[in-house]
């Protein structure tokens, strides 16, 4: 559970199985027999998967480039990053990002921003207690 879950927590980070075994406390080849029994896919599959998930997650929701969400993720090559997103979502990152609306049509725009630029730009009262002149 302590590999996966630092797995789960820094996907993006450059992950051996020899890091994922020394947090869980075994040897390598134990441990890989012992995650594949306990989660039904190598620790290898697994962080490929997590990093595929966030992947299209950012293609979603962002307007990154392809190339920057596979940097994001912490995959190094952009063909295998998209040879692997096309296996796993049975269609290119680009194909998959263009099946939903851009994400500049769902930016969420922060309250506190909306307040500042919905202000009034004309002020009715002078702050400075000079009086006004028309």
């Amino acid at each position: 559970m302590r590999a996966r879950d630092l797995v789960d927590a820094r996907y993006a980070e450059p992950l051996r199985v020899d890091d994922l075994a020394r947090t869980a406390g075994l040897s390598r080849a134990h441990f890989s027999r012992e995650f594949k029994r306990a989660f039904g896919e190598s620790p290898h599959a697994y962080l490929l998967t997590r990093r595929l998930e966030r992947a299209a997650a950012l293609l979603r929701s962002t307007d990154r480039s392809v190339t920057s969400v596979c940097f994001a993720v912490g995959l190094r090559g952009v063909g295998s990053f998209t040879m692997s997103f096309t296996r796993a979502y049975r269609m290119t990152p680009t194909a998959y990002r263009a099946s939903f609306p851009p994400a500049a049509s769902r930016a969420i725009v922060p309250s506190c921003v909306v307040r500042v630029y919905g202000r009034p730009k004309r002020r009715t009262f002078r702050e400075d207690g000079q009086p006004e002149s028309d």
